[in-house]
């Protein structure tokens, strides 16, 4: 059985999706939320889906090992970042090589960049005058926003399109397809383990 680990900052409803959508997998589980944000609704989620919350301030996250050593504790395979809002670690980065995952609420490279998350990519978005927008899942390096793209999907803004109604199509995309993306990065990694052996 996979481990998965989650890392939120807000609202979680990406977060509760994935745990759900894993409930009854043979293949992965979600083995903790962790959380930068005391007041995030994320961590009431946490407590009604019955999963492991690990909070952790700034200090804990850059400046010594604590939650590298859980998530290595707990045995983590893959890192899934959904409205995760700090930049991850060296540490990390490098101690989970290719095994962490992000969604981006907008077309990479456009509308990416520090301080582009919620309604700041769909304002922008929408000031641009796109016609379009969607989201992109990559895997991440050391700099925001960027790293291998596994998966784009795009949608159409209306005319009078709000921050509000393109937030909601997003969401739609992101419930839709991440945990897809998640799984089939989970097979992958199962399929290399069997053919190194």
């Amino acid at each position: 059985m996979k481990r998965i680990a989650v890392f939120a900052s807000g609202n979680g409803s990406n977060a509760e999706n994935i745990t759900r959508y894993f409930a009854t997998s043979d293949l992965a589980k979600v083995e903790a939320i962790y959380c930068n944000n005391p007041k995030a609704h994320v961590i009431r989620r946490a407590t009604n889906l019955k999963v492991p919350l690990v909070l952790f301030d700034r200090e804990k996250f850059y400046a010594s090992d604590v939650v590298l050593r859980d998530l290595q504790g707990r045995k983590i395979d893959l890192i899934v970042l959904a409205g995760f809002l700090w930049l991850m670690p060296g540490s990390i980065t490098k101690a989970f090589s290719q095994k962490i995952v992000n969604i981006h609420p907008a077309l990479l490279p456009s509308f990416g960049g520090k301080g582009m998350f919620g309604d700041n990519v769909h304002d922008a978005v929408i000031e641009a005058g796109e016609r379009e927008s969607g989201i992109t899942i990559h895997l991440i390096d050391e700099v925001y926003d960027h790293g291998t793209i596994l998966l784009q999907v795009k949608c159409k803004l209306s005319p009078d399109e709000t921050p509000e109604s393109l937030a909601k199509k997003i969401h739609q995309l992101e419930y839709e397809h991440y945990p897809k993306v998640i799984e089939q990065l989970l097979e992958e990694q199962e399929q290399d383990i069997h053919y190194e052996q």
